[in-house]
């Protein structure tokens, strides 16, 4: 697996799998994305970027930095998934500064767990770490989980070749997010 350890850049490139059909490389991000809002996907999609001014974001990087500091991060795996770190040869870890959209976090981490399976690699185990909280959550990949991923990343598809974006979801984050002005102003 040392080979695999580079620097995490984006990159929306289509490749072949599930029988030859061309489809879209789904990363960690937008599976994330997906689970926090629909429109912050698409304009994730469509490489409208304003998290370079969020001090949210700046926060997390700072965390990033600063936590976990032995562990080499940002694995990226076939330019696709990018894991924070893995530890004992199989466990991956994601680290979030909140709980605050826990959900998301947890369906990346299903995502690179079921991206790996697909890859052929068994017996993964995950992590969720909450450096701030001084927490740690195990995760599992079930078998419904793989079904409910392969209808997301259909939802991603489908969203990735919308003209507009989808309508405002007025969600109790909103007020946080890097798009709040994009999205209501």
């Amino acid at each position: 697996m040392n080979n695999i350890y580079k620097k995490a850049k984006h990159s929306f490139k289509f490749t072949f799998m599930k029988g030859m059909i061309l489809i879209m490389n789904i990363t960690g991000i937008m599976i994330y994305y997906y689970f926090i809002c629909h429109k912050r996907l698409w304009y994730f999609l469509n490489q409208i970027n304003m998290e370079q001014n969020s001090e949210l974001v700046k926060i997390g990087k700072i965390l990033d930095e600063t936590t976990y500091v032995k562990e080499k991060k940002q694995i990226l795996i076939d330019n696709t998934i990018n894991i924070d770190f893995i530890k004992n040869g199989a466990v991956l870890h994601e680290v979030k500064k909140t709980k605050s959209i826990e959900e998301a976090g947890i369906w990346q981490i299903k995502y690179y767990m079921y991206y790996l399976q697909n890859k052929g690699i068994e017996n993964i185990k995950a992590k969720i770490d909450f450096p701030l909280l001084r927490e740690t959550k195990e995760i599992f990949l079930e078998e419904n989980d793989k079904e409910i991923l392969e209808n997301v990343i259909k939802n991603i598809e489908d969203i990735s070749k919308m003209d507009k974006p989808p309508k405002v979801e007025n969600s109790k984050i909103c007020k946080k997010c890097s798009y709040y002005d994009l999205c209501y102003v």
